[in-house]
């Protein structure tokens, strides 16, 4: 009877303990399917384990940011001012799309010749639309228009490089209605509700932006954009 007592005494802190380990858990995955982390690791594995969806040939790609400026406006050099100018005076007259595109609609192409990267383009900024590409912002105009076309990624999927991309560097935009180029004029780091990154531009803007900082865990705080003008339509 003793022997029964002490072994019963003798269970009851390993019970406590196995008890306590188990409660920690259950708390732990509570935590970990309603927070960010879940969504890290979502995007994580995709980019681990799935089909890439850009190619970056050669080496040394490390996704070092290209130059960012945290300051509120940048000068334009010369050259992209002319490149402006002979845009607008060379510029189709009538609209460029007969219609808009439906929320979940693949619009078009992006290539982003720096990363060797040609990524699909949906109209909509959701997170279905931001899984299988980037992003169309639809409160703003499709690219080629003038005014700004807002373009966004996730930074763990189709935008892990796009700390690459930088001042001068060009970007593609193909639709139905063409292709259009866009130069990189200014690189900025903004707050996560700066909302300056979708105000109208007195011409064809291409604006593309991610979460920043890139290698950031959880919900980044910042968001890294670039401002690009369209100097030519073909």
């Amino acid at each position: 009877m003793e022997s029964r007592v002490r072994k019963r005494r003798t269970s009851e802190p390993w019970k406590r303990v196995l008890l306590f380990i188990s409660a920690l858990m259950v708390v732990f995955g509570l935590w970990f399917s309603t927070t960010n982390a879940y969504t890290f690791l979502k995007g994580y594995l995709l980019f681990k384990y799935s089909e890439p969806v850009y190619s970056v040939e050669g080496e040394g790609n490390t996704g070092t940011v290209a130059q960012p400026k945290r300051e509120s406006a940048v000068s334009e050099t010369e050259d992209v001012e002319e490149q402006i100018k002979e845009n607008q005076k060379d510029g189709k007259s009538g609209p460029l799309y007969m219609e808009k595109p439906e929320v979940g609609e693949e619009i078009g192409v992006l290539h982003i010749p720096k990363l060797n990267a040609d990524l699909p383009i949906y109209h909509g900024t959701d997170e279905d639309e931001l899984e299988k590409g980037v992003g169309h912002y639809a409160g703003s105009v499709l690219p080629g228009e003038k005014d700004n076309s807002v373009l966004s990624g996730h930074r763990d999927t189709v935008f892990r490089e796009l700390g690459q991309v930088g001042e001068d560097d060009l970007m593609m935009v193909t639709t139905s209605a063409g292709k259009f180029t866009y130069k990189v004029k200014r690189v900025r780091i903004v707050d996560e509700d700066d909302r300056t990154v979708i105000v109208p531009r007195p011409s064809a803007t291409l604006t593309v932006s991610t979460c920043y900082p890139f290698n950031f865990i959880g919900s980044a705080p910042e968001r890294y954009v670039l401002e690009a003008v369209l100097i030519k339509t073909e």
